[in-house]
């Protein structure tokens, strides 16, 4: 069966390489609806949503736009607004999946369209910066980001290639189809290398009572990631037992999930078991990028990518009460497990990370600043021992019934 796939880019400065994307698309049996987000001139071919829709979409015109001859202005005019077209195309049901190319400028307005679909339509997006940091494009979607090689400035040899072969990635894409999969409630469960046997064994234990866990890597996107969920209503329950993205929002390492961290599911009352997995550890990458007054401290280079800095006493004082004030917010239940026989895999005795000192002072001061009617468990084990998972896991249950 055809689809439609909505297709973005200035079709005035890049119309030639939009007319050899529609022209591939419509050979794979499908169809190309594009979407003109160009302000210079007129499009090189024509579109099914022009340039005057998108800026309307923003409350202002085409006209008003190019009298101005403000670049900045037009970037966020354009990328408001085709962000809003693509959205209520998509409500609407008139595509099925979206396609982009561009530089610099061009991928921070396209992706602004694609990031507007729900995560699991299919989304692609052909740019000069993909090779680089594509955070800040793909942010918490599921954007896939195929390197242009060249610029999008033609149609040659090797950007004829490329092109195909996006084409194709977003075609195989709108024509799989999903297997079916049993609907289940929902279970977010955050974890890090130092806390995989743990959130393994939770995972098990839940499932075998009829939930769905989805497991996300506390890499900063991975936190953002399960915070929109959160706020998306997708969620049922949080298990919420590797908090680490805390130590490096505290730290300023570098998977920090930002200062919203942990408010979803207690501004929505969902219910919430908490530990302080991985608050042991600052990640940086490479020794290279640890910033020389953390060099004196405990570090353990996890691979040649990634280096853990032990957190202080001091620091873990703070990051206790950082995690009870935001425990303190949920508007549900929520209970928080203490390991006391280590918070990683690292922080075990006769690891490189054990240190009872620091470890307590991140118990004592999430006990002083919780509220009295959230319950604070503490286990005489690690966190990757089996009975954490199991008591964890039992806790939520208890809620979630």
């Amino acid at each position: 069966m055809a689809k439609t796939i909505a297709v973005i880019g200035a079709l005035d400065t890049k119309g030639k390489d939009y007319a050899f994307v529609k022209e591939a698309i419509e050979a794979r049996g499908h169809r190309a609806l594009l979407i003109d987000v160009g302000i210079l001139g007129e499009p090189y071919i024509p579109a099914d949503i022009p340039s005057e829709k998108v800026a309307e979409a923003s409350g202002v015109t085409l006209d008003e736009l190019r009298n101005k001859g403000d670049k900045s202005l037009a970037m966020l005019v354009m990328t408001k607004g085709v962000a809003k077209v693509v959205k209520e195309l998509y409500v609407e049901g008139r595509i099925d999946a979206g396609f982009s190319m561009g530089g610099s400028n061009g991928t921070i307005i396209g992706t602004a369209a694609l990031r507007a679909l729900p995560l699991g339509v299919p989304k692609v997006m052909v740019s000069t910066v993909a090779s680089g940091d594509t955070q800040p494009y793909v942010g918490v979607s599921d954007v896939v980001m195929f390197p242009s090689i060249l610029d999008v400035s033609g149609v040659n040899r090797f950007s004829a290639q490329i092109y195909a072969n996006a084409v194709g990635a977003v075609c195989g894409m709108v024509e799989t189809r999903v297997p079916e999969i049993q609907t289940r409630p929902l279970i977010t469960a955050s974890m890090f290398g130092n806390t995989t046997t743990a959130v393994n064994q939770c995972t098990e234990l839940l499932e075998e009572k009829g939930y769905e866990t989805l497991v996300f890597h506390a890499t900063g996107t991975g936190g953002r990631t399960m915070e929109a969920l959160v706020e998306k209503g997708y969620i049922s329950g949080m298990l919420d037992l590797t908090t680490t993205e805390l130590a490096d929002e505290l730290g300023g390492g570098v998977l920090s999930a930002g200062p919203d961290r942990m408010a979803a599911a207690a501004e929505l009352g969902l219910p919430q078991v908490v530990a302080p997995g991985c608050l042991d550890m600052i990640n940086f990458w490479g020794m290279d990028s640890v910033p020389e007054e953390l060099k004196d401290r405990i570090i353990y280079q996890w691979n040649p990518n990634v280096t853990l800095i032990r957190t202080t006493p001091e620091e873990n004082e703070q990051l206790g009460r950082i995690l009870a004030q935001k425990v303190n917010r949920a508007q549900g239940p929520a209970a928080i497990f203490l390991p006391l026989q280590g918070v990683s895999a690292l922080d075990a005795e006769g690891k490189e990370f054990w240190w009872p000192e620091a470890d307590a002072a991140l118990f004592e001061a999430i006990k002083t600043h919780i509220r009295d009617d959230i319950p604070v468990i503490e286990l005489d084990c690690n966190i990757n021992d089996p009975q954490f998972a199991e008591a964890a896991s039992q806790k939520l249950l208890e809620m979630m019934d």
